[in-house]
């Protein structure tokens, strides 16, 4: 039987992607999307105010609204999927709160690419191994929010594998060397077409070790959203990340 799934945010880039691939997996039926100044339809699938009996929602609303939207599915008793950017550590935590009791489960997806979920778990790996370690994230000039969370999660599971930025100097100027996310140092840049970048720079003396991902396309996040999908129907609680999914733990 196939898993049936709503799409919230269509037709933002991002949640137009995944709704894509989702229609074009053959165990996944994408019945309806969601957006509120939206009606009528979207490519032949309904824009719907409720989400009726679905098993999945993806969450793929911008930043402003997605904590109103998960309160919104939270007693549905779908399974929930969020592709959202900007999820802090405390964030996080507000979600673990709200599903507290929940018998259907809550993925936060920092970033849908395959590439992107095996940049860091190499990080992550390498990390311990390096004297200092900094994150340079690219994205466009559009994005609203930095440092992306895709580099908030790189941060905060670097720094709990022991990684450390070097102690900062003196700014002559306020920011130059980075924010501070748990002691690991992010430079976030925001140029003109550009998608998605983030190296993680970790330096020994005498040695470099840079590890980067580039998305050029919305299109490379589509596998990971249906993997995420596929999996959440047999999780139970909040959960972070594609890790355990694609078997990296």
């Amino acid at each position: 039987m196939a898993i049936t799934t709503l799409v919230s945010g269509v037709p933002g880039k991002l949640a137009t992607a995944i709704a894509r691939g989702l229609r074009e997996a053959p165990d996944v039926e994408l019945v309806a999307v969601h957006n509120p100044n939206r009606t009528g339809e979207w490519e032949g699938i309904p824009y719907v105010g409720e989400p009726g009996d679905v098993d999945v929602i993806v969450e793929a609303a911008p930043a402003g609204s997605v904590m109103d939207n998960l309160a919104r599915w939270r007693p549905t008793g779908a399974a929930v999927v969020v592709g959202t950017s900007g999820f802090t550590r405390e964030r996080i935590e507000e979600v673990q709160e709200m599903w507290k009791g929940a018998e259907s489960a809550c993925l936060i997806v920092p970033n849908f690419s395959i590439g992107a979920v095996l940049m860091m778990r190499f990080a992550e790996l390498a990390a311990p191994h390096f004297a200092t370690v900094e994150i340079i994230e690219r994205h466009s000039e559009r994005k609203p929010d930095a440092p992306s969370g895709t580099a908030l999660q790189t941060a905060a599971r670097v720094a709990a594998a022991g990684g450390r930025s070097a102690p900062k100097a003196d700014e002559l100027v306020e920011g130059s060397l980075g924010g501070d996310v748990e002691g690991v140092h992010v430079h976030s840049l925001r140029l003109a077409g550009l998608l998605s970048h983030q190296e993680v720079a970790l330096t020994n003396p005498g040695e470099q070790l840079s590890i980067v991902h580039q998305s050029t396309s919305y299109d490379s996040f589509a596998a990971g959203a249906v993997a995420a999908v596929r999996a959440v129907v047999d999780m139970r609680g909040v959960a972070v990340g594609l890790d355990d999914v694609l078997g990296l733990k």
